[in-house]
């Protein structure tokens, strides 16, 4: 039976929503702090949490990259982000007093901006499986190619605010080390990505205000055919490290026709925006379409003794039904008809010299 992820981004995507629902399919943290401990090496200045919040009522997963002073940045600051630079009021999850450290693409103020290279070098010594560091490679290289056309620099020459950030470095190691295990814990052959919801207007990045989706999630979303729907909320739902990891997992465009969900988690985003950001992820049973179908086959057969050795082995043979049907002129029919519809049990002699020897036998055994 083929297993299918269905990721129901009603609400938007981000690399923390991500790996959050992920995780809340089962995923073991003792094999994603393993992976992510291992960078610390070379991406210093950050821990891990990992807790449930409230998201409109929800009980959600939620994973936070905390960020120490050096790295912080203003992911959290709902005014900063949308445009208003007098005042940064903090814009908190509800009640869960999380920050938000996911936009990455976002301004860093003097933060080292690291390029491909060095992020080939984090992956390479990250402790991980073939498929996740696979699949984290993969995220990388849409985002730099992303990065790339919106700057119309080729990717060796761009700096990366979106890669090269601490929390989207984490971000997207843990959303390849999840995918991973879930994929090997639930045998899933296939990813649905639902169409991205995204809000509109503007949001404050590294080089200025741009609109939503600001160019690398509009690249990406161009570059790799995920539908978008625009909802009529105002902001940014729709992240470039979020739209990476859609278009990396994705295999394939729908869901099942028919299907019942064997697990399922919800991951919790940090803006706190009008439509609550969560991120749904399921795992799909996908059941056959196939229908049982029983085909009736016909046929006269001439000068064939009227037994039951015919149906005798097709029911052996695990057919359905089978029914002999005797057709027979009307001077044979005058005799048989008592015979076998039991119509009069006194009849001891069959006086027509034509009749076959089964009707003489069933005959017999009524006399």
């Amino acid at each position: 039976m083929k297993k299918v992820l269905y990721l129901e981004c009603y609400a938007g995507i981000s690399g923390d929503m991500a790996v959050a629902a992920l995780l809340d399919l089962g995923v073991d943290r003792n094999l994603l702090n393993e992976a992510v401990d291992s960078i610390r090496p070379l991406v210093p200045g950050f821990e891990t949490a990992i807790k449930r919040v409230q998201k409109a009522g929800i009980d959600a997963c939620d994973f936070d990259v905390v960020l120490d002073k050096a790295h912080e940045n203003h992911d959290h600051d709902m005014s900063y982000l949308h445009g208003h630079t007098q005042g940064h009021h903090h814009g908190h999850a509800e009640d869960d007093g999380v920050h938000n450290h996911d936009h990455a693409h976002h301004e860093h103020h003097h933060h080292a901006h690291r390029g491909m290279a060095e992020i080939t070098e984090i992956l390479n010594r990250a402790k991980l499986t073939d498929g996740a560091r696979k699949l984290a490679f993969r995220i990388f290289g849409i985002l730099a190619d992303a990065e790339s056309k919106a700057h119309n620099k080729p990717v060796s020459e761009v700096h990366f605010h979106e890669v090269g950030a601490v929390d989207s470095i984490v971000d997207i190691l843990s959303a390849a080390v999840c995918m991973d295990a879930v994929r090997e814990k639930y045998q899933i052959t296939d990813v649905v990505v639902s169409e991205l919801y995204e809000g509109h207007g503007s949001v404050r990045c590294q080089h200025g205000i741009l609109p939503v989706p600001v160019p690398a999630t509009a690249n990406i979303v161009e570059a790799y055919g995920l539908p978008m729907h625009f909802m009529e909320q105002q902001g940014e739902f729709v992240t470039p490290t979020g739209a990476a990891i859609a278009a990396a997992a994705r295999t394939r465009d729908s869901l099942p026709q028919k299907f019942k969900v064997a697990a399922l988690g919800i991951g919790a985003g940090k803006r706190n925006y009008e439509k609550a950001s969560l991120l749904r992820a399921m795992v799909l049973e996908e059941l056959s379409q196939e229908k049982d179908v029983i085909y009736k086959l016909e046929s006269n057969i001439d000068d064939c003794s009227g037994d039951d050795a015919y149906c005798g082995r097709l029911i052996k043979d695990n057919s359905f039904k089978c029914r002999n049907v005797l057709l027979v002129t009307n001077d044979i029919q005058l005799v048989c008809r008592p015979v076998l519809f039991h119509v009069d049990r006194r009849v001891k002699h069959i006086p027509c010299p034509g009749i076959k020897k089964p009707f003489r036998q069933i005959a017999k055994c009524l006399a």
